[in-house]
């Protein structure tokens, strides 16, 4: 009889120690799943810039609107305080930012632009007015005055509209196109309204 209980409590606890394994090898499966998956999961980094006036998120190839519209407003300002002297520094400082695709094209122009200056001894300042994203296409739009002045000429001021298509990688700003003109932001919206009235021109 003792016999047969001995051997009853053997086999339960051998029952046991096999559920416990099953258990133990359950908890390693799902920990190295888990442990995998937060290694694969992009990780947001919250920022306040000094120039922003509330946080911003960025991961590895995204980033909030307010973040790109910061760095559309830097670059116009940059591209439009062009003079003879900071030419050189322009240049360092944009070309980190530039696009394999965009680099020659932007170079060549800031390049033409700054001879131009050097030539007819005329200095560029932007003054910013509005700053606007466009979710539906990436765009940042930044509307100001563009001002030339010569030595010896009245100041001219016009009207200009940079329009900047930005992407993060790696968690830093990449320049894939950019567009200047005097006309205001041509936004999908614009765009369209332009079309119609194109079309109705035709009509």
């Amino acid at each position: 009889m003792k016999l047969g209980q001995f051997l009853e409590s053997w086999r339960i606890v051998q029952a046991e120690n096999r559920l416990h394994r099953i258990v133990l090898l359950g908890l390693i499966v799902t920990n190295g799943l888990s442990a995998l998956s937060a290694l694969r999961t992009e990780r947001a980094v919250v920022l306040v810039p000094p120039n922003l006036d509330k946080e911003i998120e960025i991961t590895r190839n995204t980033a909030s609107s307010e973040l790109k519209e910061s760095w559309g407003l830097y670059l116009a300002e940059l591209l439009g305080n062009v003079t003879p002297t900071n030419a050189d520094f322009i240049g360092k400082a944009i070309t980190p930012l530039l696009s394999a695709e965009l680099y020659r094209s932007v170079m060549d122009a800031l390049s033409e632009q700054v001879n131009a200056l050097k030539i007819d001894r005329v200095a560029t300042s932007f003054k910013p007015r509005q700053v606007a994203y466009e979710q539906e296409t990436g765009k940042v739009f930044v509307t100001g005055e563009l001002t030339t002045q010569g030595p010896n000429a009245r100041a001219e001021t016009k009207n200009r509209t940079y329009e900047f298509l930005l992407a993060i990688h790696n968690y830093r700003p990449r320049l894939d196109s950019i567009d200047v003109y005097v006309d205001e932001p041509r936004t999908l919206e614009r765009l369209k309204l332009l079309k119609q009235q194109q079309g109705q021109e035709h009509s």
